[in-house]
């Protein structure tokens, strides 16, 4: 079970990690590097709530297929073990962003003590620019 918050997990089942296949000398297909893999997740098939499956769906993604599956290519450079780990994080990180809702601004006005000091801030360097001028004149 890969728990992404506390509302929303995604049994290991829906989770597909494959290795990496390649083509070898004489069109063989053969295992490219052990050590690469990559995370299938389908979208549509998946437990997640619905609203949940649509943002993801219209997400600008490169991962994210028209398909509605999500396919993260790990790197040679790290263990099975420690690509299988990169992967459901990634995996993780995307469903996070989809979640976690922005927070919406309300436009507030600015106080009255605030714009008091931001008119007498402006007054201010009115008045030290016009002595500045007068000086320059002398």
């Amino acid at each position: 079970m890969l728990q992404i918050t506390a509302t929303v997990s995604i049994p290991e089942s829906e989770i597909e990690l494959s290795a990496v296949r390649a083509q070898g000398p004489g069109g063989q297909n053969v295992n490219k590097v052990s050590t690469a893999i990559h995370l299938r997740f389908d979208i549509l098939a998946s437990t997640l709530p619905e609203p949940l499956k649509q943002r993801l769906l219209r997400r600008n993604d490169q991962r994210i297929s028209k398909e509605g599956v999500i396919v993260i290519k790990a790197q040679t450079s790290r263990s099975q073990e420690a690509n299988r780990v990169e992967a459901l994080d990634r995996l993780t990180q995307l469903l996070q962003q989809v979640t976690l809702t922005p927070k919406v601004r309300r436009a507030t006005k600015p106080s009255k003590s605030s714009q008091r000091k931001r008119m007498d801030k402006k007054t201010l360097r009115g008045k030290q620019k016009v002595l500045r001028s007068k000086i320059s004149r002398d």
